[in-house]
């Protein structure tokens, strides 16, 4: 969840680190801080809140001339968000300062020992730890690499750490474990990272680590080793294609609607190469050495969690195979069944999900085949699947996820026409005008978004007021019900439930009233007379109801929100943005932090 920078190179270090930093906000953070080494002496500035605080004490101080220097942006886990507790941790000595990422598990009973040597602590975290176990075993004579190994294997948990030494001071040591590190390659300058918008405007050649890796970086060289073995790894450098006019919001008030309104070009790109509009045909080169499974278990967590609910409709309906949707968080520890005939489809936007890397490990270790789907290249979901289909989404930078589901939705929906046209559930004629229809959504999309902002923006201040919400949807429209409620509570603040149209009367119903509005899903479909009862239900009881629908529908409610309507299944990508237009436009209306909502981090690398 936090953001790491660390640069060595020839120039001044503190202003390259503060621009990292700002490149990693969209992670999510509560304080930050940097170290550095000037003079022969280790300083360290932190701050609690934004990084505006940050930048008012660092100018304040003398750091012009460090070339060298560590950052990072903190997400509390363990003790307050405050200045104490914020990253760069020093040693008792001043001489080493270490940020980190990740749990350690086994904090307490390390901190406990520490402190029976006589080791004080000035913060609440478990990242403290580690900056003394590393000092101690320096004491004992082991050079810095050997203390860092020393150090991790006697720590459990996930961590992405990094370490500068007062008496090398162009000299930085990182390491990870199931929390994500990259090096970036520059000329006379090298970087490491969690992640790469913060050091993309100056390099985009990378190197990706794997866990329990540790890299060595100075201005002129960098070497990788294995923790175990501590033998130096071969690294391949790979080139980042996307540039740093991808991670700006491009003239829009919020990076949210920004990625909003590329929902028509991600559609374009995750559909390239994949489709032959001309044959009306799918061509998935990803998957082709994979097995059709007899069941399919789809694990994520959040909003893929819902793009992973909403495919199960596909699936089921078009290939005939039974899916089984889990939670990551609930799937690691419920002793799943998995057989070798299954597939275990894991999807992550970051490609870093705690919990949904521990379930994909947890197939692997059974013998069953993983395939991955994710938006970041090299990620750990993309490295430790047998396959991996990128979404080609671009980055996403706001912390409620958009786009991200978009494209996640678009390949889950390839996937299954693949496999069903394979198993023969599918003719050639239905694929044809499924392809078809892909191909022209961008453009009915590309249309259609300018009308339905201005429709979220109207209908936002309408409903202003309301302090709860129920959305409701049938079929495949549930899941986008649950997700658009997900859009409502995580940047407006306003609490909200996405439910199966069909449960209201089974309790919820009972929450209805002339204060409680309901957001229905009513698109034209064989559902909608359901659904329609469900509604008169709920108006019976002085409800209020704003139906999203299609031209035409005949639902007789209002305000009703008509959006285009296109081809099966193709309508869910209509009624996406307008649910998170619909939030977007209730949180800027009320005045919320519409990319960094409280309390949320945009990779969340810990349980």
């Amino acid at each position: 969840m936090c953001g790491i920078i660390g640069y060595s190179g020839h120039r001044p270090a503190i202003p390259m680190i503060m621009d990292g930093l700002r490149r990693l906000e969209y992670r999510g953070y509560d304080s930050a801080g940097v170290a550095f080494v000037q003079n022969k002496r280790l300083e360290t500035i932190r701050a609690q809140g934004k990084l505006d605080q940050l930048a008012a004490k660092i100018k304040a101080s003398d750091a012009a001339h460090a070339t060298t220097g560590l950052g990072h942006t903190r997400w509390a886990t363990h003790g307050l968000p405050t200045e104490d507790n914020a990253h760069p941790h020093r040693d008792s000595g001043s001489h080493l300062a270490l940020v980190h990422n990740g749990i350690i598990e086994n904090y307490s009973s390390l901190k406990r020992e520490l402190q029976s040597q006589g080791v004080s602590f000035s913060s609440q975290t478990d990242t403290e730890v580690l900056v003394h176990l590393i000092s101690g075993f320096l004491n004992q004579g082991q050079d810095i690499p050997q203390a860092i190994k020393s150090t991790l294997d006697r720590v459990d948990g996930s961590y992405a750490l990094a370490v500068i030494n007062v008496h090398n001071p162009e000299e930085i040591w990182a390491a990870r474990h199931s929390s994500p590190l990259i090096l970036g390659l520059g000329t006379g300058e090298n970087y490491v990272a969690s992640d790469i918008p913060a050091f993309l405007p100056y390099t985009r050649e990378v190197v990706f680590l794997e866990d329990r890796e540790l890299v060595r970086i100075t201005p002129s060289s960098w070497q990788v080793f294995d923790l175990r073995s501590m033998q130096e790894v071969d690294k391949t450098p790979q080139h980042i294609s996307w540039d740093v006019q991808a991670a700006q919001k491009g003239g829009y008030r919020h990076f949210m609607l920004k990625e909003i309104m590329e929902q028509p070009e991600v559609i374009r790109d995750c559909t390239s190469g994949r489709i032959d509009p001309e044959q009306g045909s799918v061509v998935l080169e990803e998957i082709q050495d994979l097995p059709i499974p007899e069941v399919l278990h789809i694990v994520a967590c959040g909003t893929s969690y819902h793009a992973g609910l909403w495919a199960k409709y596909l699936f089921e309906k078009w290939a005939q195979i039974p899916v089984q949707v889990d939670i990551a968080s609930e799937f690691r520890y419920r002793s799943p069944i998995l057989r070798k005939q299954d597939l275990v489809l894991t999807i992550s936007q970051s490609g870093e999900t705690a919990d949904t890397l521990a379930g994909q490990r947890i197939a692997a270790e059974q013998g069953v085949k993983v395939l991955g789907l994710c938006n970041v290249l090299g990620s750990s979901v993309a490295r430790e699947s047998d396959a991996v289909i990128y979404t080609q989404a671009g980055p996403e930078i706001s912390v409620a996820s958009t786009k991200a589901m978009c494209s996640q939705m678009v390949a889950l929906l390839l996937i299954a026409l693949d496999w069903g046209r394979k198993r023969s559930f599918l003719s050639s004629d239905f694929v044809r005008r499924a392809v078809a229809g892909l191909s022209d959504l961008p453009q009915v999309m590309q249309a259609a978004l300018p009308g339905m902002q201005d429709r979220a923006s109207r209908l936002a201040q309408d409903f202003s007021r309301a302090r709860s919400f129920f959305y409701l949807g049938r079929g495949m429209y549930t899941p986008l019900a649950m997700e658009g409620a997900l859009k409502l509570k995580e940047i407006s603040y306003i609490h909200a439930e996405g439910y199966a149209a069909g449960e209201m009367k089974h309790g919820p119903i009972a929450l209805i009233d002339a204060d409680f509005p309901t957001f229905a899903l009513a698109p034209a479909d064989e559902l909608l007379p359901k659904l329609q009862a469900n509604l008169q239900e709920v108006q019976a009881r002085g409800g209020p109801i704003l139906a999203l629908t299609h031209p035409g529908s005949g639902v007789d409610i209002s305000p009703v929100w008509e959006v285009p309507q296109v081809w099966g299944p193709l309508n869910s990508f209509l009624f996406l943005p307008a649910l998170q237009l619909f939030a977007y436009e209730m949180a800027v209306y009320l005045g919320k932090d519409v990319d960094q909502p409280r309390n949320l981090a945009k990779s969340v690398t810990v349980e």
